[in-house]
């Protein structure tokens, strides 16, 4: 049976939390989940640390004093996941915009299909965002073709925040060597699986908004990506990537 493990980043996120926990858990796959939470004032970490008394082997907790980055924080969760020795490792918000049950369909692309990465693609099958204003579905779906076309990846959705890794793939990146700690890490998470040549497998799903909470996205977060995936280009120019082939079983 494989060990897996959800992380879930944290900041204000207690009218949510208790009920993603509670929908991971209760899927047939069984999964644990590691929340990261950046010292969020709304109480976050006090309802994570409630479930894990409850679920002691399946619910854990890393705190962090500020904000630091949602690269960091997955990072965090990376070296937990590997010292910890998970097969199967997932990046999955709080907030419901990826629904838990798709988690089985990233699980089974690795588990079972033999993929190295597995990515809850909107755009491999059209473009599958619900409540997002036209703007901003614009804005996604172009920047992803702005990253296919700077870096050649053959990735649809570049940009995903919802994905599974076996553990191989974060045992070849060396985290130390990532740059970008806002949304522009996930771009730099795939690039990096990419060029070490693990198998990669997009997988459709729906993203659907949040209904509850506030969105951490801002402008800001596109303008680090616009100008990062250049750089990132530039710096893969002089560093190379050892290929990596054989799937974690």
């Amino acid at each position: 049976m494989h060990r897996n493990l959800v992380i879930i980043p944290t900041y204000n996120e207690k009218d949510n939390i208790e009920e993603i926990i509670q929908s991971v858990l209760a899927i047939e796959v069984p999964f644990e989940v590691l929340v990261i939470d950046d010292g969020s004032p709304d109480g976050t970490a006090d309802i994570v640390k409630k479930l894990h008394k409850k679920h002691p082997k399946q619910v854990h907790l890393i705190e962090r004093t500020e904000k630091a980055g949602l690269g960091t924080a997955y990072i965090t969760g990376f070296k937990y996941a590997v010292d910890n020795e998970y097969d199967y490792i997932f990046e999955m918000d709080a907030d419901f915009s990826h629904n838990p049950t798709d988690l089985i369909r990233l699980y089974k692309a690795c588990a079972e299909d033999g993929n190295d990465m597995a990515i809850g693609s909107r755009y491999i099958q059209g473009v599958n965002v619900v409540n997002w204003p036209m703007g901003r579905v614009l804005m996604s779906y172009f920047a992803s073709f702005y990253v296919r076309l700077i870096t050649g990846m053959p990735i649809m959705d570049t940009t995903a925040g919802f994905k599974c890794y076996s553990r191989n793939v974060l045992s070849a990146i060396d985290a130390d060597k990532i740059h970008f700690i806002g949304y522009a890490f996930q771009i730099e998470m795939k690039f990096n699986a990419w060029k070490h040549g693990f198998k990669i497998k997009e997988v459709p799903i729906v993203f659907t908004e949040r209904a509850r909470g506030e969105s951490k996205m801002s402008r800001g977060i596109f303008k680090e990506a616009v100008i990062g995936v250049i750089e990132m280009k530039i710096r893969s120019f002089f560093r190379s990537y050892a290929p990596e082939h054989v799937n974690q079983t």
